[in-house]
């Protein structure tokens, strides 16, 4: 039941977090301009949170090996984890409250610029968490190499450079490995990014190696990712490999 329902979060996630937005705004809304709305929504919307919250924890650990096909890019992609938009309809009824209050505050002539920075840094936050969910993957393989995706900018490698994923002994408690470039002059990167990482959230990392590591050293099987026929080759591929 349970995984049944965050697969359906996942599946449904842009409507499901549009809905979240409204919901959080007019609930900020009505804590700063109708009271009695408020106080009649108070006591569902914690339920609600608490219960996105609890499934968010409860979606931890969950890194089958398997990964997604996506033509419309075309591109391989893990699953997009069941908790960062479990986790980001949590936020926003927290969010919610905070800007409620500062607009109670400024309604009733009390607000302070504390409150006002405090509200905008949680506006802030949430932004970044709905741009993330509402994205999705934030790995995906393509025809022509690896790009990892982050909150404020992008990575990407081309299949030249090398890429591997290094997977250390203690993998299982990892949430990022390390992106390995052997020609790092050609990697290219957008935005803000940090150290050359990339996520295993929802994926087995193992596997993720060994189909990085399986497109490096076969190149004429690249212009086909992003193919249902290709996953199932490489899937039958890969278990040759491993017997």
């Amino acid at each position: 039941m349970i995984d049944a329902i965050s697969a359906a979060v996942v599946r449904h996630r842009r409507p499901v977090l549009l809905a979240g937005v409204l919901v959080a705004a007019g609930n900020a809304a009505a804590m700063g301009y109708a009271p009695d709305v408020a106080r009649a929504l108070f006591l569902p919307l914690l339920l609600l949170t608490l219960a996105a919250l609890t499934l968010a924890i409860i979606s931890l650990g969950s890194r089958p090996a398997t990964l997604v096909v996506l033509p419309q890019h075309p591109a391989f992609a893990p699953p997009v984890p069941a908790r960062l938009p479990l986790l980001t309809l949590g936020l926003l009824g927290s969010a919610s409250a905070t800007v409620g209050a500062y607009l109670r505050s400024t309604e009733a002539g009390i607000g302070t610029t504390f409150d006002a920075v405090v509200g905008a840094l949680w506006l802030g936050v949430i932004a970044l968490l709905v741009a993330a969910a509402w994205r999705g993957h934030d790995v995906l393989l393509s025809p022509t190499g690896v790009r990892t995706i982050g909150l404020l900018g992008s990575r990407r490698v081309p299949w030249e450079a090398g890429p591997g994923v290094a997977v250390p002994s203690d993998v299982e408690r990892a949430s990022r490995l390390r992106l390995t470039i052997a020609t790092p002059a050609l990697a290219r990167r957008r935005g803000l990014v940090g150290r050359a990482t990339v996520p295993v959230n929802s994926v087995d990392p193992r596997f993720l190696a060994a189909v990085v590591s399986h497109y490096v050293t076969h190149p004429q099987h690249r212009a086909a990712i992003g193919t249902a026929d290709e996953y199932r080759r490489l899937l039958t591929d890969l278990r040759g490999a491993t017997g």
